[in-house]
């Protein structure tokens, strides 16, 4: 099927999941590019595909739009002049199974998001708690810099109080991530079901999060007193890797 109006329902529709308020209520998101293409159709989310006219698509068995390039420029905030892109759905929440777990604390930053996600699935974190006020996981920044990883992971956003009591519950020890009342990293010795709570870039976690750890934790460094909470979750959980 041909779309060409920028004015057509289907388009209107699919333009509003440019904002969260709109892909929370349809459950419902966009995303561009082969590459994410191939993740969304592995993880079974697509729901249609847009290719701009001229071009060919090797995904037959979903509805195919051949649309303008106006369109789909219309439907990304992106540069990247990307040729396809797709409607996909919200993945199905799974049950907490995973023994590692991340929990993320009011982490604002859409790059520092998807590359924590990237991140996670590298080092098999496959659940991801999220705080209600961490950025949108379905931000079209945070889709582009997962690579496709969000795809393969168990995202829940969530009451990180509540939640942290019920891991404690289920035996997971907690670690939190503060340059107070914590050990250096180095002598960790993590607990096969943990969570690792990383936290906002310039607060930290707060307070009273900390206040519900069994552990924290340091990065011990030579000179400065901060890294980029991406960078400091990639060493934390390298490092709890090979513990």
């Amino acid at each position: 099927m041909e779309i060409t109006s920028l004015t057509n329902t289907k388009i209107k529709q699919w333009a509003k999941y440019k904002e969260k308020k709109y892909r929370d209520a349809d459950q419902k998101f966009l995303i561009e590019g082969e590459h994410l293409l191939q993740e969304a159709h592995t993880a079974g989310l697509i729901e249609c595909i847009l290719v701009e006219q001229g071009k060919n698509i090797p995904y037959e068995q979903y509805p195919v739009y051949y649309v303008t390039r106006e369109i789909l420029k219309k439907l990304t905030d992106s540069v990247s002049g990307s040729w396809v892109m797709a409607v996909c759905h919200f993945p199905e929440q799974q049950a907490l199974t995973s023994d590692k777990i991340i929990i993320l604390d009011g982490v604002q930053d859409p790059g520092n998001l998807g590359t924590i996600l990237r991140t996670a699935l590298s080092f098999s974190y496959q659940t991801i708690l999220l705080s209600k006020n961490s950025v949108d996981v379905y931000n079209e920044k945070v889709i582009r810099s997962t690579q496709g990883a969000l795809f393969h992971l168990n995202i829940i956003r969530t009451e990180l109080l509540t939640a942290i009591e019920e891991l404690k519950e289920k035996g997971y020890k907690i670690y939190g991530t503060s340059l107070h009342e914590a050990i250096p990293l180095s002598q960790v010795h993590p607990k096969k079901r943990h969570a690792l709570i990383m936290g906002n870039e310039g607060k930290g976690v707060r307070e009273e999060i900390l206040c519900q750890t069994d552990q924290n934790v340091y990065i011990e460094m030579d000179t400065f007193e901060s890294l980029n909470v991406a960078v400091a979750a990639a060493i934390c959980m390298y490092t709890f890797k090979n513990k």
